[in-house]
């Protein structure tokens, strides 16, 4: 054992995953139900709320890492859940967008989605939960 190392109770770094799991739990098995996984929930989101953008785009805007983005973008198109289409002014390029398919499983899973936000919310109070959104958006924000 080791002074210099805070309590695991006090490390950021753990912290931040047990409230992730504590977020994500009962979201996973919303998305099990839907047959997506968290990656692919996150993509058809993104897509959903700003529309069709190249893929570098959604891996930013997704928390992915390009190669896995390309991985989970050719499961979602194979399910007809997104299609691909060249750049207008590049054909290099390509330009995402969800297909009415993808929009279905947002749709339907949205009040579920929702209802699990407002439990966290209320459990929190509003104060708080927009103050914890706040300082994770400033963490996100800061150089590393």
């Amino acid at each position: 054992m080791t002074d210099d190392l805070p309590l695991t109770s006090r490390s950021l770094p753990i912290a931040l995953l047990r409230a992730r799991e504590k977020v994500m739990g009962p979201i996973r098995a919303m998305l099990a139900d839907a047959g997506v996984t968290e990656q692919q929930w996150r993509v058809l989101r993104v897509l959903n709320e700003e529309g069709p953008q190249e893929p570098t785009h959604i891996a930013e805007r997704a928390c992915l890492l390009l190669p896995s983005l390309t991985r989970i973008l050719q499961k979602l198109e194979h399910r007809g859940l997104i299609s691909r289409r060249c750049h207008p002014a590049d054909r290099r390029r390509q330009i995402v967008e969800i297909g009415e398919r993808g929009v279905q499983i947002i749709h339907a899973n949205q009040p579920a989605s929702m209802a699990q936000a407002e439990r966290i919310r209320s459990r929190l109070g509003p104060e708080k939960h927009e103050l914890l959104l706040d300082l994770l958006n400033e963490l996100n924000d800061l150089d590393t």
